[in-house]
């Protein structure tokens, strides 16, 4: 198998996180998520580490310049050679047009789910302080199952900014798809199917493609 460069798109609740996890220990490719890149680069104390510190620490994004240098970095580390997941880059088409000068993208997976169930899947999230989450469609009680406490709905998670979040995706990431497709490089699944089936749908453009 050549080299698997993978990007994952769909909006907010697609289930790319779940997929990702899935996906990088079916063929031993690193996840990189660029929260993460950030936080190891703050917490090793790294030159852009530091810019980008500065630059939270007033409240302020992190720019372009500095997240692209991150995922730069991360992508010529030994781990990368076989192959990697980005997960929460490219957001915008600057950022895969940034990407491309210096990585060459296999396949964009696109996860697609409709709008509406989206706003289901995620504004019938419940949380509890212990850690445990809920979904109130296979799950009707308002306290935990495993220590008791109340069950609470997260703010991001309340259906108002869930729309908001889909607004965005659907200004800055979504004409990624168009970007990839035209790239020949975009693959497109059901993402309303079970979590198992997703994953077995993923892996089979992934075997049929590579």
């Amino acid at each position: 198998m050549k080299k698997l460069s993978l990007v994952f798109l769909g909006a907010p609740g697609a289930g790319k996180g779940t997929q990702a996890t899935k996906i990088c220990e079916k063929y031993n490719i690193p996840h990189i998520s660029t929260g993460d890149i950030l936080r190891a680069n703050i917490k090793a104390g790294t030159p852009l580490g530091l810019q980008a510190k500065a630059i939270i620490d007033k409240g302020q994004l992190v720019s372009d310049d500095i997240v692209i240098g991150l995922i730069k970095d991360r992508l010529a580390q030994d781990d990368c050679k076989k192959g990697y997941l980005l997960d929460g880059f490219p957001r915008t088409i600057d950022q895969a047009v940034a990407l491309d000068s210096f990585e060459s993208v296999s396949m964009a997976i696109n996860i697609a789910v409709n709008e509406d169930e989206v706003v289901e899947r995620i504004a019938g999230r419940r949380m509890c302080a212990c850690g445990e989450s809920y979904h109130i469609s296979t799950y009707s009680k308002d306290t935990c199952a495993k220590c008791g406490g109340k069950l609470y709905q997260r703010d991001d998670d309340k259906p108002e900014t869930v729309k908001a979040r889909l607004d965005v995706y659907n200004k800055q990431t979504a004409p990624l798809i168009d970007y990839y497709a035209a790239k020949k490089t975009l693959y497109t699944v059901d993402g309303s199917q079970s979590v198992q089936d997703v994953f077995a749908s993923i892996v089979k453009v992934i075997d049929d493609n590579n």
